[in-house]
């Protein structure tokens, strides 16, 4: 087994003394006070950590050098100050990870075990670049969200995302297969919200030629094509009771039964699972099973919507306006703090998706190279207004970030609720017909 090898350029002795206490057992530090002298170390130790400090510009040269002469070789950047624009800038270029100033001992451990033991990996399967720093935030439960997800990228254990409509549950499922042992396998994904009921079954397991009428030839399923590496299972909560069923004994089994086939196959898979509903909910209305559940769930990710994290909205936006440049020559540059503070009130029922949309609208018709309150579009700055003019405002029903579909569901059950399952009572408080009640309540699968 290698040593660890951590170079640190740095002009303060007090960084060194610090990372000398945190260092595992027998790491050699090599340390180098310019960046001309850090690069010629770099050449000649091959270390398993990179610590540079300074400003964005300070590390240009070493993170250019990682990008193209090592990309397998983290780079943790520390900068003197809490700067968000800096930290995106840094981040963008290169940087695994990004502390500033001052940094607390137990942070710097916890960071520097994880690369490291992201770069054996990496060594080790796949040469990959690091999926986790492409997902953009700065706040710390997103922060603690990465770490924990790559912690758990290193075991083959199931993992369940949690989290609303376009918070970037799939990007997390991404980078936990990129950073674990089997990022040499495939990532098959599989959004079971997307496929009929009918055709569920058969796209998850596969069948054999003759299976049923339209099966003209044998075809595998997801759980064979991912073989080696991760299956994705998005939106896991619209699976059929069936499909859960055959789910629950692959996941203790490792085995899969092709449709029409008579023999059991085995499959050496992991399996990451995604919903936006309440499973434990969809459990009582018996909907989902519940051994299924425990199943999925030996270690959850819970992702915060955007509305909760508002520091996040600035680094992401400046992201999205770098990806515009890069395309499509955007002219925009920055957002003024007044706009920022709008944003940052807003509710973003669609989370990060939602703020992609307004960032593609507004490279369209911002023509100006920084972003002003009144570039904004009407559905963001609405909000900022009415509640300033409106001291007990109404709740309004979009920002509960629900679809129209999961709205009526809500509806429904709590009329029944309160009617205590009378169908006549319900339709009354709905000011619906019996008819179209039961309708629509079979619907939604409601008793």
């Amino acid at each position: 087994m290698n040593l660890p090898i951590v170079l640190l350029i740095s002009k303060h002795p007090e960084t060194r003394l610090l990372l000398e206490d945190v260092s595992p057992p027998q790491t050699t530090i090599h340390t180098a006070t310019a960046i001309t002298d850090g690069l010629r170390l770099w050449k000649e130790t091959s270390p398993t950590l990179v610590i540079c400090e300074g400003t964005p510009h300070m590390l240009a040269p070493i993170l250019d050098y990682a990008r193209h002469a090592h990309a397998s070789t983290p780079v943790l950047a520390i900068g003197e100050r809490h700067s968000v624009k800096d930290a995106v800038e840094i981040m963008r270029a290169g940087a695994a990870d990004y502390l500033t100033k001052p940094i607390h001992p137990q942070d710097l451990r916890t960071t520097m075990t994880q690369l490291m033991q992201h770069h054996t990996t990496t060594i080790t399967h796949s040469p990959s670049s690091d999926r986790f720093a492409q997902i953009v935030s700065v706040s710390p439960q997103m922060i603690l969200m990465k770490q924990l997800a790559r912690e758990v990228a290193l075991t083959d254990a199931t993992v369940l995302i949690t989290g609303e409509s376009g918070t970037g549950k799939e990007l997390f499922a991404q980078a936990i297969h990129a950073a674990s042992p089997r990022a040499g396998g495939p990532l098959v994904t599989l959004n079971c919200a997307g496929i009929p009921e009918n055709l569920l079954e058969a796209e998850l397991f596969g069948y054999q030629q003759g299976a049923f009428t339209d099966a003209k030839h044998t075809k595998p399923g997801r759980f064979q094509l991912a073989e080696g590496g991760t299956l994705f299972l998005d939106e896991i909560g619209e699976m059929s009771p069936a499909a859960q069923a055959k789910l629950l004994r692959v996941l203790e089994d490792h085995t899969v039964d092709p449709l029409g086939d008579t023999r059991s196959h085995k499959v050496n898979i992991r399996v990451i699972a995604a919903t936006n509903e309440d499973l434990l909910a969809q459990i009582k209305a018996g909907r989902f099973r519940l051994d299924l559940y425990y199943r999925l769930n030996v270690y959850q990710l819970r992702i915060p919507p955007l509305r909760e994290r508002p520091e996040d909205i600035e680094a992401i936006l400046l992201s999205f306006l770098e990806r515009a440049r890069l395309e499509r020559g955007c002219r925009i540059t920055t957002i003024a703090p007044a706009a920022l503070t709008i944003l940052q009130r807003h509710d973003w029922p669609g989370n990060v998706r939602e703020l992609h949309n307004v960032v593609e609208w507004l490279t369209i018709t911002c023509k100006e190279e920084i972003i002003q309150p009144h570039h904004l579009p009407a559905s963001v700055r609405t909000t900022l207004h009415e509640e300033c003019s409106n001291p007990d405002p109404k709740p309004s029903l979009l920002a509960f970030g629900l679809s129209f579909q999961e709205m009526e569901k809500k509806m429904l059950v709590e009329a029944l609720r309160k009617a205590s399952g009378n169908v006549s009572e319900a339709s009354r408080l709905l000011k619906l017909s019996r008819n179209t009640l039961r309708y629509r309540m079979a619907k939604y699968h409601l008793a």
